[in-house]
């Protein structure tokens, strides 16, 4: 048999596939690693065995075809689950990418630079290699001369220098990208979504848990929300992290305006003690946000009390407050939260177009990262860099149920 007819009877053999003929679009993986209850697990778990977005479960709708993890614990789960579902491990991203062979062979890439044994730097941030592994993805769609649908995971680096430059080269590359984390897209109860182009005066968000991983939660919660104001989003003109009594000062003084939205965000959660915030919060933290066009906002870091996440605002010339709990958990049902990650990592994948922008993961890494900077400084920060502009969708998908 000679080379030209065997490549023909290979060719034959794949399009003749349960996958060629599904017509399912072809997805790379490219992970930190994957291990039970990790980032990997739980959206390559919904991409492999289907998503229950808003309580309706769904068949997958792409195929995971490839994977490169960049650690391998004891307990990692690729091999056993590469032997059930019928993906290739590589030992490169490069390879993943081509599926071992010169040019870009997949549809979409799906990137997780979450977990796993990495040092923190001096300011208490996990520096995850997001920037090093995300470039060699692009590297493989530079040299292949296309570019398809790319997910990242939560915020885009522990550094502002590196996510600005990893969103620069995606965009000069034209890649159809999108970035961030599960609890913008999760259940809001009771249902919020504010009208695009309204005039807030003023906002807050409260969260709990780990000050990098759950602060960017936080931002974003934040993010989702107010980047619907009259105006469109202008970019962020300053920051400042507040501890201990600081907070309180702030609050008793300048920042009297976020007392009642505080308390309106806070009874948003059932699981926490009918008790003032003040007298329940435990080395809380605050992320004090000025924008570029006059907004303010405030992001509280309160655990243990503040086992959700929790918004609230005020419309301008209305004495009314607008507030809803992220993420409320579904009895029997873990991490629901990231069935509706996963439907919009999927609409992008078969579409081809982002479901939201990712200027807003933009923003909020930027923001959290100077506010770490703000705490080693013991000031406050001016952010020339943070002005990013960008209009949210009309009508921003979450899950309803």
């Amino acid at each position: 048999m000679n080379r030209r007819t065997f490549s023909q009877l290979v060719v034959g053999a794949l399009s003749a596939s349960p996958l060629a003929a599904s017509g399912k679009k072809r997805v790379a993986g490219v992970v930190t690693e994957y291990r039970w209850y990790s980032h990997a697990d739980v959206v390559l778990g919904r991409i492999l065995g289907g998503n229950s977005a808003n309580n309706v479960h769904s068949e997958p709708r792409t195929h995971l075809v490839s994977l490169y993890r960049d650690q391998k614990p004891q307990n990692d789960m690729a091999p056993d689950m590469a032997a059930r579902f019928g993906f290739t491990l590589y030992p490169t991203i490069h390879d993943a990418l081509t599926l071992g062979g010169d040019k870009l062979a997949v549809d979409a890439v799906v990137f997780i630079g979450e977990h796993g044994n990495y040092p923190d730097n001096e300011l208490g941030q996990k520096m995850y290699p997001r920037y090093e592994l995300f470039n060699q993805i692009l590297d493989v769609y530079e040299k292949s001369g296309r570019v398809v649908p790319t997910f990242s995971d939560k915020h885009l680096s522990y550094s502002w220098e590196k996510a600005r430059k990893m969103y620069d080269r995606a965009r000069q590359l034209g890649v159809p990208f999108m970035a961030g984390s599960s609890i913008p897209v999760s259940v809001r109860t009771p249902l919020l979504e504010i009208p695009l182009n309204t005039p807030l005066e003023h906002a807050v968000a409260l969260g709990y848990g780990p000050h990098d991983a759950y602060g960017f939660h936080l931002l974003e919660s934040l993010q989702c929300m107010v980047e619907r104001r009259a105006g469109g989003e202008t970019g962020i003109e300053s920051v400042e992290w507040l501890e201990g009594d600081a907070i309180w000062k702030w609050i008793a003084g300048e920042g009297a305006w976020s007392k009642p939205l505080i308390d309106e965000a806070a009874g948003r959660n059932p699981s926490r003690k009918p008790v003032p915030v003040e007298e329940e919060a435990r080395k809380p933290v605050l992320f004090l946000l000025n924008y570029k066009d006059g907004f303010r906002a405030a992001a509280m870091i309160i655990s243990p009390s503040g086992a959700r996440w929790s918004f609230a605002c005020r419309r301008k010339g209305e004495s009314r407050i607008d507030s809803t709990l992220f993420g409320l958990a579904a009895p029997g049902r873990p991490l629901p939260h990231f069935d509706g990650l996963v439907k919009c990592i999927e609409d992008m994948f078969v579409t081809g177009k982002p479901v939201y922008p990712v200027e807003r993961t933009l923003l909020t890494t930027g923001a959290l990262a100077f506010l770490f900077q703000s705490k080693a400084r013991g000031r406050r920060l001016e952010t020339p860099e943070l002005s990013v502009r960008y209009q949210a969708p009309e009508h921003a998908y979450f899950q309803r149920s």
